[in-house]
């Protein structure tokens, strides 16, 4: 008996075991005539899949469903294919990226793909909020692995690849605009690597990105059509009687609802500060020459220590930043994470050492007395460095800020390999 898949020729689920199939030598025979909301509510195809959900794969020793145990069983069909790595710890790590592209990356674009398309689910705002801020939490963490690795494991492609590729690909078509995908430069490379490689490009076909995200669905009633006015008899007027008036409660429930306003950040409800920090990034960008007379003195002109707040960061891990590229990359991989701060934040990372380990220190400027929460919350990169208030009372702690800020070299007696500034 040949291995035969029910799903659509376009499912992207369907995609994996196909592209496994193409990667491994196998054959397998897609079901033409596959129609979803038809074809999976038959009684044979529901006695394979109960819950008449595709892929579905026909076997000799009976059917599998699941899209990612189907590309399992045909990636093992033969021995010495490359696709489950090389070694148990590659096999592991396997498992481990195909476990993460579907809790995170496919989950995390179904959450915030599907209510926008009627696929299932309420469109609520404040949800598609959260499920965007996860999404782009689950990008930069696999971003942060890319930007030293050209596959998820190993030099060459894998399964988990695929199953990335092809989970990533419905939201490259769909809702992942050119805007969105910018900020995670390394996953876009590796996507494009993918789906170009010729037994990916087989299955999946030309992928295009969307220039657009979809509109949320309309919770506007449609208009009834109005029926044709029939022809009165004539009759005495009448009086016109009033209705009663409705209870509020009853005239909002007839009106569209009003969108709630954004929850203002707590931070814009601090006390108004002296220090405009837009003032200083423009004084830190525009100083070229004479920076500690200039842009060093009139930031502690500006500073207002009750409105703002200094701190030092330390990489807790130094120890594996043994390769520069990787380490510049992983810096800047935090500051694009960080962009949710820049309205009230400014910082300075530098990497130190003229060969590895290199050291990872930085300073930070944040409104408010602490580290704001949402950046905690929403920057994983944060639990990555031991945190330090400044306390400019010690002028050993002042200086060093100073130092930080002008990217002085030797810094604390090492070599700058680099000094980036988010501002």
């Amino acid at each position: 008996m040949a291995l035969v898949l029910h799903a659509g020729s376009e499912n992207k689920n369907a995609a994996k075991p196909l592209i496994a199939a193409e990667y491994v030598g196998v054959e397998i025979k897609l079901v033409s005539n596959f129609v979803m909301g038809v074809s999976n509510k038959t009684p044979e195809f529901l006695k394979m899949n109960p819950l008449g959900k595709i892929p579905v794969l026909e076997t000799p020793e009976g059917p599998i469903f699941e899209s990612n145990a189907i590309a399992r069983y045909v990636t093992k069909l033969k021995d010495g294919n490359s696709l489950y790595g090389s070694s148990l710890i590659e096999y592991a790590r396997i498992e481990q990226w195909m476990d993460f592209s579907a809790t995170e990356i496919d989950a995390g674009i179904a959450r915030w793909l599907y209510p926008r398309a009627g696929f299932g689910g309420v469109y609520l705002p404040p949800a598609e909020e959260n499920a965007i801020a996860a999404l782009k939490r689950s990008l930069g963490a696999l971003n942060t692995h890319l930007a030293s690795n050209t596959y998820l494991v190993g030099d060459s492609v894998t399964l988990a690849d695929i199953i990335m590729t092809c989970n990533l690909s419905i939201g490259f078509r769909m809702i992942l605009t050119k805007s969105f995908t910018s900020e995670f430069p390394h996953v876009e490379r590796y996507f494009w690597t993918m789906v170009n490689q010729p037994n990916v490009a087989k299955i999946l076909g030309e992928v295009k990105q969307t220039d657009s995200i979809p509109p949320p669905p309309s919770t506007k009633k449609p208009a009834q059509p109005k029926e044709p006015a029939k022809p009165k008899a004539k009759e005495e007027p009448k009086k016109e009687v009033k209705e009663p008036a409705k209870p509020k409660e009853v005239e909002a429930a007839d009106e569209e609802e009003a969108p709630k306003p954004k929850p203002k950040n707590p931070l814009d409800l601090l006390p108004p500060s002296k220090m405009i920090l837009d003032e200083w990034k423009r004084l830190y960008s525009n100083t070229k020459t004479n920076f500690r007379e200039v842009a060093i003195k009139g930031f502690w002109d500006m500073y207002d220590p009750e409105g703002y707040s200094l701190w030092f960061c330390d990489y807790k891990y130094n120890d594996e930043n043994t390769v520069s590229f990787v380490t510049l990359n992983k810096v800047s991989g935090f500051l694009q994470r960080m962009d949710l701060a820049r309205k009230y934040a400014f910082g300075k990372m530098l990497v130190i050492g003229q060969e590895g380990p290199y050291k990872v220190k930085g300073l930070w400027l944040f409104r408010g007395q602490e580290i704001p929460q949402f950046v905690i919350d929403e920057c994983y990169d944060m639990e990555l460095y031991d945190w330090k208030k400044v306390d400019l009372s010690d002028e050993d702690q002042k200086e060093r800020v100073n130092q930080m800020i002008e990217d002085q070299e030797p810094f604390e007696g090492e070599p700058l390999l680099d000094a980036k500034c988010f501002k």
